[in-house]
């Protein structure tokens, strides 16, 4: 998961989105430099912490920041010290993981796409994947459910072409890797990465 800082871009806030809500029918409850974020029916959607840099170690941040136990537990205290009573769970486990691809089947209703079977540590998932250099045996770079690509895509599980798909198969152009090869596909890894590690880039 990403919180959100641009001092140049928006000023010294720190975005913490939770869920997706309609925006348009959002509701606001201010506490000092605090703003929660929450629906029409009350769900909380996110927080703005206003004055962020007087809290949090951020002057050289820009954009997307992974949020890490400890800024997570710097936040849970400020929280306390306002009087805000949410636990703020989250789940923190690595969001780009090393895959490997257990089966390779051709997708029933897609000629171009591949159904695969991806090992990626602590559980087996379905991936739907159109890079034409997949195969069995593979160790990728899986990007899970809730991962942010460099792009600023947010990784959801989807099903194409009716078929369920949990994570992203990546290239290294999606991952903004330098020295892209020419050849289109996604990022095959050597046999040196172990399975379910996290793959930092």
């Amino acid at each position: 998961m990403d919180v959100f800082y641009n001092r140049q871009g928006i000023g010294d806030v720190l975005i913490l989105p939770i869920k997706e809500g309609n925006r348009y029918e959002l509701k606001q409850e201010t506490n000092g430099d605090i703003t929660k974020i929450t629906s029409a029916d009350g769900e909380v959607l996110g927080y703005n912490i206003f004055h962020a840099s007087t809290y949090f170690q951020l002057d050289e941040k820009n954009g997307a920041i992974p949020l890490e136990e400890s800024l997570l537990a710097e936040i849970r205290t400020l929280f306390q010290r306002k009087g805000i009573d949410d636990p703020l769970e989250f789940d923190l486990s690595p969001k780009f993981v090393v895959g490997f691809v257990k089966s390779k089947q051709a997708h029933e209703n897609a000629d171009k796409l591949s159904v695969c079977q991806i090992d990626v540590g602590e559980e087996t998932l379905q991936i739907v994947c159109g890079a034409p250099n997949i195969d069995e045996g593979q160790k990728v770079v899986v990007a899970k459910v809730g991962a942010t690509m460099p792009s600023g895509m947010k990784i959801k599980a989807s099903e194409l072409r009716g078929v369920p798909s949990h994570g992203m198969v990546c290239s290294q152009k999606e991952l903004g890797l330098p020295d892209v090869p020419k050849e289109k596909g996604i990022y095959v890894l050597d046999d040196t990465y172990q399975i379910g590690e996290e793959f930092t880039f």
